[in-house]
C-alpha cells in the first residue's frame, strides 16, 4: 500500500473553528517498530497508543499512557500512520476502548487497508469492534490485581483470528489460566497466548508447564523488550 506522509494538524495551532470531538482522540504517543507480541510478532508495525485506562495492573509497564497525551484529529492519526509505510497497525493503550472513538479509528483503518489488531484489557466490551479487527483481549488473571474486572461475555465475541492473552506472575497465576482455557474451550474459539511477568516467572519454567500439561497455547515472549529493552519508542 503506498500513501504519502502528511504532516499532523496541531489543534491549537488551527485559527479555523475548531473541529467535531468526534473527530479526535487522545494520543499518549504513534511509533513505527516491530510487533513484539500476538500472531502479527515480528512485523514492522505503526503503534498508535491512546491515553487512559481504568484499569491498574500490578504489572503495567505502560503507565504513562494513564494521563497526558495530545488531542489529535483522526484524519491526522491516518496521515502520520500511512506516512510510515507498514501494513500493519496496532491500536494499543492504555486501554484503548475507554475512548468510545476508538471504534471509529478502528474502522477507518481497515477500510484504508491495514491489517489491525486491538489490544484490549477485556474489562470493557468489544461487541462493536469492527469484524476485520484482530483483537488481543487480555483476561486478568489474580496476580494482576483486576481479576474482578473480566467481562466474561467478551469471550462470546471473539473470532478465529483474534486471540485471548494471559499475562502470568506465578504458579497460581498459571493454574487460573490453565483451568480457565479449559473450562471454556478457549482453544477451539481462537489462539490463546501466555506470557511470563518479566522477573515474576522465567519464560523455561511456564514452558515446561504448558508442555507437560500438553496445553494448546502458545508460549508469548515479549520481543520488542528482547531487542530494545525498555527503551521508548519501542
Amino acid at each position: 500500500m503506498s500513501a504519502e506522509a502528511a504532516t499532523p494538524a496541531n489543534p491549537e495551532l488551527t485559527s479555523a473553528a475548531p473541529r467535531p470531538a468526534g473527530e479526535r482522540l487522545r494520543i499518549t504517543e504513534i511509533f513505527h517498530s516491530i510487533q513484539g507480541e500476538a500472531d502479527a510478532v515480528g512485523w514492522p508495525t505503526v503503534f498508535v497508543r491512546l491515553t487512559g485506562c481504568p484499569l491498574r495492573c500490578t504489572w503495567c509497564d505502560t503507565t504513562y499512557s494513564f494521563h497526558g497525551g495530545e488531542w489529535r484529529d483522526i484524519d491526522a492519526i491516518l496521515a502520520e500512520v500511512a506516512g510510515h509505510g507498514a501494513r500493519h497497525v496496532c491500536v494499543t493503550g492504555g486501554e484503548p476502548l475507554s475512548q468510545k472513538r476508538c471504534l471509529i479509528l478502528l474502522r477507518r483503518l481497515c477500510d484504508a487497508g491495514y491489517e489491525v489488531s486491538l489490544e484490549t484489557s477485556g474489562a470493557l466490551d468489544v461487541s462493536a469492534v469492527d469484524p476485520r479487527v484482530r483483537k488481543v483481549v487480555d483476561l486478568k488473571a489474580p496476580d494482576s490485581g483486576e481479576f474482578k474486572r473480566n467481562r466474561w461475555s467478551n469471550l462470546d465475541h471473539l473470532r478465529a483470528h483474534d486471540q485471548v492473552k494471559f499475562v502470568l506472575a506465578g504458579r497460581a497465576d498459571y493454574e487460573w489460566a490453565r483451568q480457565t482455557v479449559l473450562d471454556h474451550a478457549l482453544a477451539a474459539r481462537c489462539q490463546v497466548l501466555f506470557s511470563p511477568v518479566h522477573g515474576k516467572v522465567a519464560p523455561r519454567e511456564l514452558a515446561e508447564w504448558i508442555l507437560q500439561d500438553r496445553l494448546p497455547v502458545r508460549l508469548q515472549m515479549q520481543l520488542h523488550k528482547l531487542l530494545w529493552g525498555e527503551e521508548p519508542g519501542h
